[in-house]
């Protein structure tokens, strides 16, 4: 049996290329929003860098890869999201 190559993503924020089992995936799906670890559509990663899921360019950034705007509300449950994430990295995946 053949052993595949790990899929590589690039985050966001430092622009470092990762596995993508290990960043957080934010998803703008046409039909369901904006959603965390799954859907097809769009999609932007972030890594668990506090650095980077903190940076203060963060919201522009999402809205520049997702090519959306992002509401205020938005911003708060990312922070929950990315905290629950770094919590347990392999949830979703």
């Amino acid at each position: 049996m053949t052993q595949q190559a790990p899929v590589m993503r690039i985050c966001i924020s430092c622009k470092k290329t990762y596995d993508r089992k290990d960043l957080l995936k934010i998803t703008k799906d046409h039909k369901q929003g904006i959603m965390f670890q799954k859907g097809i559509g769009r999609s932007a990663y972030i890594c668990k860098s506090t650095k980077c899921y903190s940076d203060s360019k963060i919201k522009k950034k999402l809205q520049k890869a997702l090519k959306t705007f992002l509401e205020p509300e938005f911003i708060e449950i990312f922070e929950k999201e990315i905290t629950s994430y770094n919590d347990h990295p392999n949830k979703g995946i």
